[in-house]
């Protein structure tokens, strides 16, 4: 976090009214100011070389250039703290994740407009956001071309034409039947989609049930949880309310909903709820870590990582007291330390580990 001074941001979208609203969105927190707005990239990129924000908001769709390629040359040469900010709609879900590939920090819904409650909870995350991309540690990435020699507007990418080739993969596996003796709940945050991805890839296909709090706004979980499965031998889904935490299976709380573990007889299985705000998140980590200090107890693993706050700090502390095993992302290895600095601070993780040893620590652990 940039302590110093406010936290200077550009924004980029084509859309004046959403530059507009967005601009009021951030300024309504005392730390943050709008150092600037641009319609397109190239205006993007003019204002950056007379002045160097420390965050940018970005839009997917604009003229002349899209995001995404922008965002794939801006992290090529002046890496800089990106937000992409999209309405989410499902044909734009892929071409969103593959930002988050590219180097995004994060993801923020469009703020929409007249509805109060609304818009006072995404002032909220939407500031948290661009605070927590603030800190983030930025690594660049390659892209031959630079910015400079494109003078031609660039063919827009379609979602379609922002996917990979299909993974290859085993015939596709089911869930066992049986849950396994021990249940894994996963809490992370900002950097947590790249990260969650390398840890999920490393397990193997008869791992432990795991269920996971993502920030993440709502229509963007669905398409999170998709890529995921097309990328890992266990199974990822999007957590629909009673579906059974059972072995190779992973379940990705939706956005904007809480997801909590209850015992089923000698099973478990997850409720999917509305609710309010708890520690300024919905879905909550601490709501999620809670709920299998109480359904769980020792039977549990917890894990937390990379993320701006203390959500989840205080939920994995009762895991611990209640008996189940903990582990924490190290600072080296996150893109934000928060998250995992707080519960460390309480004295509740029993392993800090970087992010390539997480799977192999989840997997000591379980089987215990």
């Amino acid at each position: 976090m940039i302590a110093s001074r406010k936290i200077r941001v550009l924004i980029v979208d084509d859309s004046a009214t959403v530059r507009q609203t967005l601009a009021a969105v951030l300024e309504s927190d005392p730390q943050i100011e709008v150092l600037g707005v641009a319609s397109d990239p190239y205006v993007a990129a003019q204002r950056i070389r007379d002045e160097i924000p420390d965050v940018i908001t970005l839009d997917v769709e604009m003229p002349r250039m899209d995001g995404i390629t922008f965002l794939r040359k801006l992290m090529a040469q002046h890496p800089i703290p990106v937000v992409m900010c999209s309405s989410l709609i499902e044909a734009g879900s892929e071409t969103l994740m593959q930002a988050l590939e590219a180097g995004a920090v994060d993801v923020i819904l469009k703020p929409k407009i007249g509805v109060a409650e609304h818009l006072t909870e995404s002032q909220i995350r939407i500031c948290d956001t661009v605070k927590a991309a603030a800190g983030a540690r930025i690594v660049g990435r390659r892209d031959p071309a630079p910015f400079g020699a494109v003078h031609t507007p660039e063919k827009k990418l379609t979602a379609d034409a922002m996917l990979p080739p299909p993974t290859q993969r085993a015939p596709t596996h089911r869930a066992m039947a049986r849950t396994t003796e021990s249940i894994v709940c996963i809490g992370a945050s900002t950097g947590g989609t790249e990260s969650l991805r390398l840890v999920l890839e490393a397990l193997p296909a008869a791992a432990p049930g795991i269920v996971i709090v993502q920030h993440m706004p709502e229509k963007f979980t669905a398409s999170f949880a998709k890529r995921l499965d097309s990328l890992c031998d266990v199974d990822v889904k999007e957590a629909v309310d009673g579906d059974a935490v059972l072995r190779g299976r992973v379940l990705i709380a939706p956005g904007n909903l809480h997801t909590m573990i209850e015992r089923n007889g000698a099973n478990y299985r997850v409720k999917v709820r509305e609710g309010p705000l708890v520690t300024r998140h919905r879905p909550s980590v601490d709501v999620l870590f809670r709920s299998a200090a109480n359904s769980a107890g020792s039977n549990a693993v917890g894990v937390i990582m990379t993320g701006m706050g203390d959500d989840g700090a205080r939920g994995l502390e009762e895991m611990k007291n209640a008996g189940a095993r903990t582990i924490a992302q190290d600072e080296a290895s996150s893109v934000v330390f928060g998250m995992p600095k707080e519960a460390i601070a309480r004295g509740c993780v029993d392993r800090i580990v970087p992010l390539s040893r997480i799977a192999e620590e989840i997997l000591r652990m379980a089987a215990r």
